[in-house]
């Protein structure tokens, strides 16, 4: 369970109701954290140890911010991987450890030998996707060169020996050397304990990590200074508290704009982790603001909708993809994992003070008005408008795209099965916005069903989500 009250405490320092980049990516970091099954908080330690490290050496203030935003997004591409991940060792959600390591948690040695024959090759295409896709999307949120080296260049080694470009000593961003030794801290402790982290450090020095940066961190720890709200057993709201204060919650305040690139770059975090979701975080949210203008909603209420219809599914990141990817029924164990999610979104996005209407907002996008939804079987009158338009355009949304039980359907298939929810699960007005909406921008879904019993297996299929 995520902690929220002192983060609500620490809103009061923004009076003027301003937000800054740290206060976001902090929050939203917990969702990269689901996206590999990391213990929660991961991003946040790793991020709080490379910065102690990084004071010691007396990194240049100039290179310090970009470490900060490197450190808590240097999983940001992970979900890039989840598909490969998951069909190569049976489940995505693998601890980072390096690749071997991330494996063998999961799999035990019997399980590497089975791959064994392929892993550099696996190795290389998986590291090098979410590599390229983790800058990439650093690069699109604005945070200059220097953070997306230093994501790109995560899984680099001292020796040479490391991905994607085989780098050695000096040739690797010093970002990349200290996130390298910070995640490495925190997964080996959290998973084994503090000892066993800082021996498998020094054990690695010279062959995966820049042997100064080891010095240094072997000098914290001796002195008792690396590891303060730094355990997985400590308050997740203290961890993070330590963390915004290293940017002091002073620098990169943001302008409306960059909150919705931000907004943006997470839909395409999320819509990554299956090719069955790609853009659906998006489609979602052109079909839900179109919704909420045709409705006319004031200007500030369309760009609530917007941003919460981009971010409805993060808490899905927390979802394996042998489960989003999975062809035939879902048993009760799996549905479970999927009804979790909604509620980890509104978890995830309340973390950030001024976002606290869209998290409830976004939370909602699978409840129904008669009860029938989830995860609190809320009913017409405790849902806003904002939370039913969002569950009309994500019920379009999932009928028009692909699954991996079936393809996606054409329009007028589409309003068909939807009709037929109205007014007893979805809002009647919305669906009405909606279905003009479409008409006056058609947009053929990629379907390829065509009997009335095959629209009413998708109506059932429909149904049972709810």
């Amino acid at each position: 369970m995520l902690e929220t009250s002192a983060f609500y405490r620490n809103d009061a320092r923004d009076s003027d109701g301003s937000i800054s980049l740290s206060e976001v990516i902090s929050a939203l970091s917990f969702a990269l954290d689901l996206t590999e099954g990391a213990v929660w908080g991961h991003a946040l330690r790793s991020c709080l140890l490379g910065m102690r490290i990084a004071d010691e050496i007396r990194l240049p203030q100039e290179k310090r911010s970009s470490l900060y935003f490197a450190l808590l997004l240097k999983d940001v591409g992970w979900s890039s991987n989840a598909s490969r991940m998951c069909r190569i060792v049976g489940d995505d959600h693998v601890v980072k450890a390096g690749p071997i390591d991330r494996i063998a948690r999961i799999m035990g040695f019997g399980g590497i030998i089975g791959i064994g024959l392929t892993e550099y090759g696996n190795n290389e295409e998986i590291i090098g996707l979410r590599c390229d896709r983790g800058a990439s999307i650093v690069t699109k949120l604005g945070l200059g060169i220097d953070t997306a080296e230093a994501v790109r260049s995560l899984d680099e080694h001292w020796d040479g020996d490391g991905y994607p470009d085989s780098l050695k000593g000096e040739q690797i961003s010093l970002l990349a050397r200290i996130c390298a030794v910070a995640q490495h801290l925190d997964v080996f402790s959290a998973g084994r304990g503090i000892q066993a982290a800082m021996n498998t450090l020094v054990e690695r020095s010279g062959t995966w990590f820049d042997p100064e940066l080891v010095r240094v961190a072997v000098s914290l720890h001796r002195r008792g200074t690396l590891w303060a709200n730094c355990l997985s057993t400590d308050s997740q709201d203290d961890t993070r508290l330590a963390v915004l204060d290293m940017d002091g919650g002073r620098r990169h305040r943001l302008e409306a704009g960059r909150i919705d690139q931000i907004c943006e770059a997470f839909a395409d975090v999320v819509d990554a982790k299956s090719h069955f979701t790609f853009r659906h975080s998006m489609g979602v949210a052109d079909a839900a603001y179109g919704i909420a203008r045709g409705m006319g909603l004031a200007p500030d209420r369309v760009q609530l909708v917007r941003r919460a219809a981009l971010l409805h599914d993060i808490g899905k990141l927390s979802v394996s993809n042998s489960i989003l990817d999975k062809k035939t029924q879902l048993n009760e164990m799996e549905w479970k994992a999927v009804q979790q999610h909604p509620g980890l979104t509104r978890q995830i996005l309340e973390r950030v003070g001024p976002f606290r209407e869209m998290a409830v907002i976004a939370g909602e996008h699978h409840e129904k008005l008669d009860g029938s939804g989830y995860p609190n079987r809320l009913l017409a009158p405790e849902l806003s408008l904002e939370s039913r338009i969002i569950a009309v355009a994500d019920v379009y949304g999932a009928l028009s795209e692909d699954r991996p039980y079936r393809a996606g359907l054409e329009f007028e298939q589409i309003i068909a099965i939807m009709s037929k929810l109205v007014p007893r699960q979805l809002d009647g007005a919305c669906f009405d916005a909606l279905v003009s909406l479409m008409r006056h921008t058609p947009k053929v879904a990629p379907g390829s069903y065509s009997s009335d019993a095959q629209a009413e297996r998708s109506l059932a299929a429909v149904e049972v989500a709810a």
